[in-house]
């Protein structure tokens, strides 16, 4: 650097490159590197220029290969310096983007002993994951996988994915050990993907003429020699275009460059080139096809299309298995540069990669080995909180079973779709109820049929009131009036009524009225239909307000959380409920009863409550479910398996195959028919029909309200003002009380006269004459006497 230099090219090793790119920095020279740490970049460095993919690149296509074939945990070994710990880093934000995860990893020094890297390896054998990443160098890379082959880890159900090292390796080496080779039998490993052309084909071929001239004959071109190659050449390109644009070369000394007391690099002797930034620019725009491939960097500083080739090491050799392309960021058996020509497809229906040989010489794709381990004693039912802490603890991976899904749950855990639906439910002995000869009473509670008859007589006083002093159906003597109310009631309940009615507000209410009565008509006849033709089920316990509201003993499953749905949500007292822990327990206690030391009812999930009343048919539920849960497994927040079990439950639901796992586990018995679940009560209430008698009353009300204030107008128009008395008591006040009461018991007269015109072609035509007939019948206010114009 003393020579006074205006570009560096290198280095690949990331730790120096985080040195020199300070360097290149202060004396702003562009720096063309190899290092792929994702980490190093333009915005913390402004001269640093990366001419190969970074690792951002190659872990996206490492998860890509992870989530390709549903792997959702792996284990990750890396070298712990700025490469590994760098790498592994863009690697986790990889996988999770895919809801995947590093479940451990575990990192060595580069001088570690082969003590150190065998007890690494058997830590990460006992790990649940057997998917292993492995991003490191070459010499420790290769030293892992023999001690990994020698403890069996290389066989059957294990997957090894090596970063890119692996594949530099295999390429810059025209000879590998044949003891190194079967070491590595089905590792997958990633390599920069170069395409294919005539000046990668002219290269390869010179630098083969001169490894053999000077002895070199097993030293070959990996990827990162033809970076190196671009890179050179990328300068020159951009050294002619900074030249052709007036550029120069010059420089001066930085005062700030100075060593420390006792110092001896001589920092003093750099000094900082002129017009660094342009050259800069320069090589920022070049654009030229070279031995990788296109050169060109987008505003990032960072190739373009970085893309790589997916390989599977089998036998002697490779085999390229897919390709993954920044491009798509799909994984697929197309060439990147043939995809380059389309627009991007992101579909991940289009991912494909070729078969692959496994380790253990297995095409059959190795899975995440699982363990399972009992929980309980074996006897006696678990308590499922318990269950769950253990899994929030960490202690194990997943919880599996009959486990509920309940709200506090969700707080600390991720739990799967659920595979059956559940909810609470009551069960309560009963007996089965005789339909007797009274049967057709049961479609309504008593209060129903009291406010039902009170209704219709009361509507029929309602209408008599209102036709009385116009409609003749409505008078006579009182007894014939009475009759005619009680006939005209129940008779608008068939719609068989044979009065008419001639008052507007008469036939408001009565409209009213028929609506209210053919609502009532029609849930009888169901009712009682139901009734007649179902099975019906005598209980003590009708549903949850008599559970609540009862005194008796409560039963409930061992380690259920029924014990705390019914104490915190219910407010039931704890001293009330009884733990139950096996059917035939239930059946005992449900048959002793609580006067005898048993319960009143039990309190379990649908699913439990199924089995149980398959062999028990004295035995019912009592009422609906109160709650509306599921059962499902239970894991760790954020867990990636959560999502596959969901999926996989999704599928089983979708295909039916669900459903005969349900049936086959959960069959019931011989009796279940008779077990037919007991609802609240068959019978109508007043409350469900409560607004329409509030209707037809309001109705009434108003029509009588309406009526009485017509008849007092007419009465005050009828009667002379003087013999109206105002004081209550008095005498006059009664008599016109009496004289109110008898107009309005009175035939209010026809508003309109008869016309009656006679003709005849032997009458006469004489004058218009004023006739006094007397009527025949009821003598009306006027004596009787009507006028008839003649």
């Amino acid at each position: 650097m003393e020579t006074d230099a205006i570009a560096i090219i290198g280095p690949q090793c990331s730790t120096i490159a985080h040195i020199i790119s300070y360097v290149a920095n202060e004396l702003q020279v562009p720096l063309m590197s190899f290092a792929s740490d994702a980490t190093l970049s333009s915005i913390q460095f402004p001269f640093f220029v990366r001419t190969m993919p970074s690792d951002l690149y190659e872990m996206a296509a490492v998860a890509a290969v992870v989530d390709y074939y549903q792997w959702k945990i792996v284990t990750a070994i890396y070298i712990d310096d700025d490469y590994g710990r760098n790498g592994i880093a863009a690697l986790d934000d990889e996988l999770t983007a895919r809801r995947c995860k590093i479940s451990y990893k575990v990192g060595f020094p580069s001088n570690a002993k082969r003590s150190d890297l065998l007890n690494l390896l058997v830590t990460v054998s006992n790990m649940e994951s057997r998917v292993i990443i492995l991003h490191t160098g070459a010499e420790p890379g290769l030293k892992l996988l023999a001690l990994a082959n020698g403890l069996n880890m290389m066989g059957n159900g294990y997957v090894w994915i090596a970063t890119d090292w692996l594949s530099s390796y295999l390429d810059a080496n025209s000879s590998v050990r044949a003891e190194t080779i079967n070491d590595m039998q089905g590792v997958l490993t990633v390599r920069p993907h170069i395409p294919k052309s005539k000046m990668k084909s002219n290269l390869m071929s010179k630098w083969n003429s001169l490894s053999k001239k000077y002895n070199h004959s097993d030293l070959r071109l990996s990827a990162y020699g033809f970076y190196v190659y671009d890179s050179v050449w990328a300068v020159a390109r951009a050294l002619d275009s900074f030249f052709d644009d007036g550029g120069r070369i010059s420089f001066k000394n930085d005062s700030r460059l100075r060593d420390e007391t006792g110092g001896s690099l001589h920092l003093e002797a750099m000094s900082v080139f002129d017009m660094g930034k342009k050259l800069l620019d320069k090589i920022r725009q070049a654009n030229f096809t070279g031995a990788s491939g296109q050169v060109q960097f987008n505003a990032q500083g960072e190739l373009i299309h970085p893309a790589y080739d997916i390989i599977s090491i089998i036998g002697n050799g490779v085999r390229t298995i897919g390709f993954w392309s920044n491009y798509t960021r799909l994984l697929s058996t197309v060439l990147p540069e043939d995809l380059y020509l389309k627009p991007p497809n992101t579909s991940l229906a289009n991912q494909h990669l070729y078969d692959v040989i496994w380790p253990g010489e297995t095409a059959q794709k190795p899975r995440v080995t699982y363990r399972f381990r009992a929980f309980g004693t074996g006897t006696a039912n678990p308590h499922y909180d318990q269950l769950i802490q253990k899994v929030v603890d960490n202690e194990f991976d997943a919880a599996i079973g009959d486990i509920a899904i309940t709200m506090n749950r969700t707080q600390t855990l991720d739990f799967t779709q659920p595979f059956i639906e559940s909810g609470l439910v009551i069960l309560a002995p009963v007996k089965k109820h005789i339909t007797n000869s009274w049967a057709f009473l049961q479609p309504f509670t008593l209060g129903m049929w009291c406010v039902t008859g009170l209704s219709f007589l009361v509507v029929g006083a309602v209408i008599w009131v209102l036709e009385h002093r116009i409609n003749d159906d409505f008078r006579g003597s009182p007894r014939q009036q009475l009759i005619t109310i009680v006939w005209f009631s129940f008779s608008t309940l068939f719609f068989a009524h044979r009065e008419n009615t001639m008052s507007a507000l008469g036939r408001g209410v009565l409209i009213i009225w028929l609506f209210v009565v053919l609502i009532i008509q029609s849930s009888y006849t169901a009712s009682l239909t139901s009734i007649l033709t179902v099975q019906q089920l005598d209980t003590s316990i009708r549903g949850l307000d008599d559970l609540k509201n009862s005194d008796y003993t409560i039963g409930f499953q061992v380690g259920s959380f029924a014990e705390e749905y019914m104490v915190k949500e219910l407010n039931i007292s704890r001293s009330r409920l009884k733990a139950l822990g096996s059917p035939e327990e239930y059946a005992e206690n449900l048959k002793l009863g609580p006067k005898k030391g048993g319960v009143m009812a039990i309190v379990d999930e649908r699913p439990y409550v199924e089995l149980f009343l398959s062999t028990n048919c004295k035995i019912a539920v009592a009422g609906s479910d109160f709650t509306s849960r599921g059962w499902g497994f239970a894991f760790p927040r954020d867990s990636p398996l959560q999502v596959d079990l969901s999926t996989a439950i999704l599928t089983l639901s979708e295909n039916g195959e669900l459903q005969r796992i349900h049936d086959k586990w959960l069959r019931t018995g011989d009796c279940s028919a008779d077990n037919t679940e007991f609802v609240d009560s068959n019978q109508l209430r007043l409350e469900s029909f409560m607004g329409l008698f509030l209707i037809c009353g309001a109705a009434c009300a108003l029509a009588l309200l309406i009526y009485f204030g017509i008849m007092l107008r007419q009465y005050l128009r009828h009667e002379p003002p003087e013999s109206i008395s105002t004081e209550p008591g008095s005498s006059k006040s009664k008599c016109s009380l009496k004289r109110f009461i008898s107009f309005v018991d009175d035939r209010e007269p026809p508003k309109q006269k008869r016309s009656l015109r006679l003709s005849g072609s032997s009458m006469p035509t004489t004058p218009t004459s004023n006739v006094d007939i007397e009527r025949p019948g009821r003598p009306t206010r006027n004596g009787g006497v009507v006028n008839i114009e003649s």
